[in-house]
């Protein structure tokens, strides 16, 4: 039996949408092509793909049991087939590698094992769901920011950085003076964030675990704005990892946190069967970064991490 990669790319983006119409989109094809590929592959394989809902518009779509278990091994044919074009055509493409946490300056650490990785692209993403949206979309190769479950099926990610977080906060703040903090002494504080706490999950735990009553939201625009707005509250304060380096903010003052010290766990995420060579390279070199400059240093008696430290869940890209 002989697959058509068009018939299996319409599957694999309406199994990721699970919307005709988007899926379709997605190819730049109409949805009515997209039907007749993936009618056509259900045809061959003798076995629906989907549960179709009665509506038209592509809702209520669902994948079946044979849907399920085709998805893996259908990524895995598109993945490969992408890469023997690439390699036919004998030039192979940048990696392409995004990052979302901007705020906490992802770049800088990619930054430290680019040379070593090979050529790498990057991208613009905006959060970890876009990021993953694209990773399964196949619109770019890996990813690096701070991972947190629950992953969509089909990625796996290593851990790369443990950073060391401190807390900025006011100069006219009552413990601006202090040469240290332990996290529960900012009880009373105002923990400002840069969007809505229940969408950023590092500061989210770090609330809950500490028992930081008063929190307040404000608008990202930028890591400058950000601190000037914590520099003009005397009780606010909010966490930026200790390497980030900060701009020139008046009356801003960066204190470490100890016992325990948090750490912002950063990870490289990839879609699994994603086959190009750039890819092990970049993850080779994290690893060798990460050993040189001790960065998965963890004790469970002085740190703090929202999630127990692990490698991360898949296998090695290949």
């Amino acid at each position: 039996m002989d697959l058509d990669v068009a018939q299996v790319r319409a599957f694999v983006r309406t199994a990721d949408e699970l919307h005709f119409g988007r899926a379709a989109g997605t190819l730049a094809i109409s949805q009515q092509a997209l039907s007749k590929r993936i009618a056509r592959l259900e045809s061959l394989l003798g076995t629906a793909l989907f549960h179709r809902g009665g509506n038209g518009g592509g809702n209520g779509v669902r994948l079946t049991e044979a849907g399920q278990r085709f998805l893996p091994p259908a990524r895995q044919t598109v993945a490969a087939a992408d890469a023997a074009v690439a390699a036919a055509v004998g030039k192979e493409r940048p990696l392409r590698v995004d990052v979302w946490g901007h705020l906490y300056a992802p770049m800088r650490t990619l930054a430290q094992v680019a040379g070593r990785a090979g050529e790498l692209a990057s991208g613009h993403g905006r959060d970890l769901p876009s990021v993953t949206t694209a990773l399964l979309h196949g619109d770019i190769d890996a990813a690096f920011g701070r991972v947190h479950p629950p992953l969509p099926g089909g990625l796996a990610h290593r851990l790369v950085r443990l950073e060391p977080v401190d807390a900025v906060l006011s100069t006219r703040h009552p413990l601006a003076a202090e040469p240290a903090l332990r996290p529960d002494q900012l009880r009373d504080s105002v923990l400002w964030a840069p969007g809505e706490l229940d969408r950023l999950d590092f500061l989210h735990r770090f609330a809950d675990r500490f028992g930081i009553r008063t929190t307040a939201p404000s608008v990202n625009l930028g890591l400058a704005h950000f601190l000037a707005e914590v520099a003009d509250e005397p009780r606010r304060f909010s966490l930026i990892p200790a390497d980030v380096p900060l701009p020139e903010v008046p009356g801003l003052r960066s204190v470490p946190l100890i016992a325990p010290t948090p750490l912002y766990a950063w990870s490289l995420l990839w879609r699994t069967g994603n086959g190009h060579p750039g890819l092990n390279g970049l993850a080779t070199a994290c690893t060798e970064e990460a050993k040189r400059s001790r960065w998965l240093e963890y004790d469970p008696t002085r740190d703090w991490l929202p999630e127990p430290p692990t490698s991360g869940s898949g296998s090695r890209p290949e």
